[in-house]
């Protein structure tokens, strides 16, 4: 068994993951993540909630703002791929054309992760404990959980999303 995101994966549907060409979106970067960082990134994220347990509304809203401020992998990613790029284009441009190689390369691994969920600079934006949207997602839900947010019932799904949306 394999830990990945909130939900256990076995060796089985794991293979099946990184058979497809293209993995399910939400997945494709913890698969390319090593096993360790994924759980000490979840180990991050469990204790970063113990942490506010028993802590009164307004910290749990503070948490909230710090979460939707929070960078992601895909806009750490996209932050240095564009950087890269522009640079890059602008020294081709004005100093030497070779420095298109570096342009084209850095849109291929843009592309690359995209489509795989994989480019050389991810292992190092992870190891830095950059979590993917998904993983800030999931310690939003658990704050707003927290927060009482929840225990409005409903069945209108306008409502619900309102109620989810109270940060």
């Amino acid at each position: 068994m394999r830990i990945l995101g909130s939900r256990l994966f076995d060796k089985k549907e794991i293979a099946m993951f990184k058979k497809e060409k293209i993995p399910p979106t939400t997945k494709r970067v913890r698969l390319n993540t090593s096993d360790n960082l994924n759980k000490k990134i979840k180990d991050r994220t469990i204790d970063n909630i113990e942490k506010y347990k028993n802590v009164d509304e307004e910290a749990l809203t503070n948490r909230l703002r710090v979460l939707n401020k929070e960078w992601n992998t895909e806009r750490v990613l996209e932050a240095n791929a564009s950087t890269l790029i522009l640079i890059s284009t602008i020294l081709g441009l004005r100093k030497n054309r070779n420095w298109f190689i570096l342009t084209k390369l850095v849109s291929f691994f843009l592309l690359q992760h995209a489509v795989q969920g994989w480019c050389p600079p991810l292992p190092v934006i992870r190891r830095l404990g950059i979590r993917t949207p998904e993983e800030i997602s999931n310690e939003k839900t658990a704050v707003k959980y927290l927060r009482g947010d929840f225990s409005f019932k409903s069945n209108d799904p306008v409502e619900i999303l309102e109620m989810i949306r109270k940060d």
